[in-house]
């Protein structure tokens, strides 16, 4: 048995074992920069670059528009829970390898029996153990580099970048967006609040300096788990008061997603009729989101923690430097609000795709609902392929489209998960990965057919390795 205190050991061994990286079989085209750009450095732009390193795609660039890693993704910036909200032995990063899964590298760290103590992932812990798994595996993110444009052009696309605050073009073969809950949409901000000065309140997506909410009153709309946790840090920060708003009679409960998290309903759930799939999606709407319990236990612990149910804001005014709100038939007055109500999808809404959004066929375009199951806000959920491909709405109009896989919450009606969290990886990445290999293989199958039917082959060995052992028919001796 080896012992080692180096707590990379195992990782270290279980790359070793599995082989080196396959070398790039992509064939080069002229000017053509990459053969796949994945915007967001994150968790889930870290998995795709491995993942597609490892099936031999070379040519692949991570970018991300913020500042440096620390200020990448949500988990130490917008996220604010305590513990991750996904049960802690879920497979997700190591896609596959055991030895680089988060708990491999907690064990390494701190035990086996400081793992089986812990309930659910620490969010701090996970942060860092995506950073190691970042550095770990050489996954290289350039940062500073916003997104501003996709240009199709034919058969590549032209990437319209700010890097450093200069503008820059370079050209991609495939797009893959891993920018988180954002990524096909925005924060949606309650019209009610619409006509408040922005120094009034904020979206839980927003860096809010929960230092200055000190010894004020706060409301905080929304009864999701972002709500919550808003909630709980401007307690602890020192509020004098927080009052909750939540829209429904009762806190949600029932975590209905839960249940489709058996090996049959995981992995068939894309191929489900768009009726049954459609209904999931609704029923999750009508349920609502639930926040962990301790979440709310957070909260609830304090004596000047308020919950309003059946709460919906009615007005919303400004009076000097306070909010005045009409909620049912009371009025309250706040220093700040917190929209803790979500994201919106949309993908005619994101200025990087204004080019061809009117192409990308949405949920609306393809089902039409009950009435008694309409949604509006599930109709502009982008209908995506079978490898989170966006579609032509209507066919021949935009091929490119294929080109483009979401890896991100607009995938939510298609695939039945919050796409782009950690439940969705290993059914989902493996999937794009395959279907990129696929196109870029296919699309230069004259170069691949010319590259495997080739003699220009060295041999492994001359004839003179066993032309002593050729067997020879015997001289026959003449008689006489």
């Amino acid at each position: 048995m080896t012992t080692t205190t180096d707590p990379d050991f195992g990782a270290r061994e279980a790359l070793r074992l599995i082989g080196p990286d396959p070398e790039n079989w992509v064939s080069d085209r002229p000017g053509i920069d990459h053969n796949v750009t994945i915007v967001g450095g994150s968790g889930s732009g870290s998995v795709f670059a491995f993942a597609l390193r490892r099936a031999g795609i070379g040519r692949v660039k991570v970018i991300d528009a913020a500042e440096d890693e620390s200020h990448a993704g949500v988990w130490l910036n917008r996220a604010r829970m305590n513990k991750l909200r996904t049960p802690k032995n879920l497979p997700g990063p190591e896609l596959g390898i055991p030895e680089l899964s988060f708990q491999a590298w907690y064990e390494a760290r701190h035990s086996a029996e400081a793992y089986a103590a812990i309930d659910r992932i620490p969010r701090l812990l996970w942060a860092e153990y995506l950073s190691w798994y970042r550095h770990f595996l050489g996954i290289q993110v350039r940062y500073q580099t916003k997104l501003v444009r996709v240009e199709p052009v034919d058969g590549f696309f032209r990437l319209h970048l700010e890097v450093n605050g200069v503008p820059q073009v370079e050209t991609t073969r495939k797009i893959i967006f891993a920018n988180g809950v954002a990524g096909t949409g925005g924060p949606y901000i309650p019209p009610v609040l619409a006509d408040l000065s922005r120094t009034l309140y904020a979206h839980t997506a927003d860096a809010i300096d929960f230092t200055a909410l000190r010894g004020k009153t706060v409301a905080v709309l929304g009864a999701a788990a972002s709500a919550f946790d808003a909630a709980g840090v401007a307690l602890e920060s020192g509020a004098k008061a927080v009052h909750l708003f939540a829209r429904r009679q009762a806190i949600a409960s029932l975590p209905i997603n839960r249940v489709r998290g058996y090996p049959g309903a995981y992995n068939n759930y894309p191929e489900l009729p768009d009726a049954a799939r459609w209904f999931q999606a609704w029923r999750f709407r009508q349920v609502g989101s639930t926040p962990p319990p301790d979440a709310i236990q957070r909260v609830v612990a304090f004596s000047n923690f308020y919950l309003h149910l059946s709460a919906t804001w009615k007005t919303a005014q400004s009076r000097g430097d306070r909010i005045v709100a009409q909620v049912n038939d009371d009025v309250f007055e706040f220093d700040f609000a917190i929209a803790g109500t979500g994201y919106f999808v949309d993908p005619t809404k994101r200025p990087e795709l204004a080019d061809f959004n009117k192409h990308i066929a949405l949920w609306r375009d393809r089902y039409q609902p009950p009435a008694d199951q309409r949604d509006d806000d599930l109709g502009t959920h982008p209908y995506l392929g079978s490898a989170h491909e966006y579609l032509e709405k209507v066919p021949g109009t935009a091929p490119y489209l294929k080109d483009i896989h979401v890896f991100n919450p607009a995938g939510f009606v298609s695939f039945g998960l919050p796409i782009g969290d950690v439940p969705s990886i290993r059914r989902d990445v493996p999937a794009i990965v395959s279907r990129i290999s696929h196109d870029l293989f296919f699309s230069d199958w004259e170069q691949h057919e010319a590259r495997i039917t080739s003699n220009k082959i060295a041999p492994d060995f001359e004839d003179s390795l066993y032309a002593a052992a050729v067997w020879q028919q015997p001289a026959k001796v003449a008689v006489n």
